[in-house]
């Protein structure tokens, strides 16, 4: 597995360096650098189901390190496939849109040719479905934005009165509090009163029993 992983990684470095071939390969050589980088890449697919096999039959001590070996090397080959197949999707719109520009130079027009019109048309509503794209938007922004100014507000609201919940809640458990204490203090008072007057009652029987 070791000769095989060694020998995939340097197939990856070998593409990168062709990756940088495409971008000054002349139109002629670019399908011949494509292809062969393309080449490349699937034997290096084809690598990687090997790797995958023989790693998975590694002793358990190096099992996951094989793996974590082989996820990396197809990781960058995927990588490659990708900005391959960016490159040829650049590439086929570049020719594209030369292709319609050499024909839209080489094509004669009359003056009452009405497909003089057709392109023009289509470009104007290619640019008005564009406006009408950015309008909407624009417009589902706006309404994002309104939404997410509710809310807050809404939740200043309830930030408010939840505090002024509490603090009614506050002031009632204040003033409950305070009636328990007075009425404590009543049950008190009256006790005293009660005594008070009995201590009265008994000075005055003693003082009119002494006198007489």
């Amino acid at each position: 597995m070791e000769g095989l992983c060694q020998q995939t990684n340097k197939q990856v470095h070998e593409v990168q360096s062709y990756m940088g071939h495409l971008e000054t390969s002349d139109k002629e050589s670019v399908h011949l650098v494509e292809n062969e980088i393309q080449a490349r890449i699937d034997n290096i697919f084809s690598n990687l189901e090997r790797l995958e096999i023989l790693s998975s039959k590694e002793p358990p001590n190096k099992r996951q390190s094989a793996k974590l070996r082989v996820d990396q090397l197809k990781y960058d080959v995927q990588h490659l496939q990708t900005a391959l197949r960016n490159f040829q999707h650049r590439r086929y719109r570049r020719e594209q849109q030369e292709r319609q520009r050499e024909e839209l130079l080489a094509r004669t027009f009359t003056t009452n040719d009405s497909d003089t019109t057709i392109p023009i048309d289509e470009t104007l509503q290619f640019n008005e479905s564009l406006q009408s794209a950015h309008r909407g938007m624009d417009e589902l922004i706006g309404s994002g934005t309104n939404i997410l100014a509710g809310l807050r507000d809404q939740r200043v609201t309830l930030k408010g009165t939840h505090k002024k919940i509490l603090d009614v809640a506050n002031l009632l458990g204040l003033s409950n509090t305070v009636m328990r204490l007075i009425e404590k203090r009543a049950f008190q008072d009256k006790f005293l009163m009660l005594g008070g007057m009995a201590v009265t009652c008994l000075i005055m029987f003693l003082v009119v029993q002494y006198l007489t």
